[in-house]
């Protein structure tokens, strides 16, 4: 069973919906102990950092994610669920993250005929052809929606990058950690594609 942690993030149904689709059992959850107990978990988000860290912190879900994850069972932070897993945001200065990776969300620049949030279809330049992207075309495109990006500190964690006016580190993954700045629920076939390879490590 996946558990998908339920913080009060606005796309947890289209991710369930997903998942439903590909025949995976899944659990909306907001229990630490339904979490502990699951074989595999995905962080999804839409809003702001800091008010998405306070409502974590008030389920007490901080530390049962990072023991999560420090147990290395598969995990995949989806949009807003990556940027968690870092160790703050120029969109809420003061707060901190999970701190799982280390690194800091920095705001797109804007630049000439950029749209700030980036809403809309890019391609990935993916870094591994394994994992979660085991047999997806050479650059498949993907759905973003965001006004914040990662340049992760550890090089060594970048799994895809994409550019928009900047270079953006679209995916990243440590042992069974994944997350992805994108959304792989509102991606189409690529989407699924990704959400089945991560349904697979279980």
């Amino acid at each position: 069973m996946i558990a998908i942690i339920d913080y009060g993030a606005g796309n947890l149904q289209s991710v369930k919906k997903a998942f439903d689709y590909l025949g995976v059992e899944t659990a909306v959850t907001a229990d630490p102990r339904v979490l502990s107990s699951a074989a595999a978990a995905v962080l999804p988000g839409v809003g702001a950092f800091g008010d998405a860290m306070a409502a974590l912190r008030s389920l007490q879900l901080e530390e049962p994610i990072r023991h999560f994850i420090e147990q290395d069972k598969p995990f995949l932070g989806i949009c807003l669920g990556l940027q968690l897993l870092f160790e703050g945001s120029e969109e809420s200065p003061g707060v901190p993250g999970l701190g799982v990776l280390k690194g800091t969300i920095h705001r797109i620049p804007d630049g000439p005929g950029l749209k700030i949030p980036h809403i809309g279809w890019n391609s990935l330049r993916l870094l591994q052809k394994d994992g979660l992207f085991a047999g997806l075309e050479e650059e498949p495109y993907v759905y973003f929606v965001h006004s914040y990006f990662l340049h992760a500190e550890d090089r060594s964690v970048v799994s895809a990058k994409t550019e928009y006016g900047v270079a953006i580190d679209a995916a990243v993954r440590r042992g069974s950690l994944n997350a992805v700045q994108f959304h792989p629920e509102k991606s189409g076939k690529t989407g699924l594609a990704m959400l089945k390879n991560f349904a697979g490590l279980l």
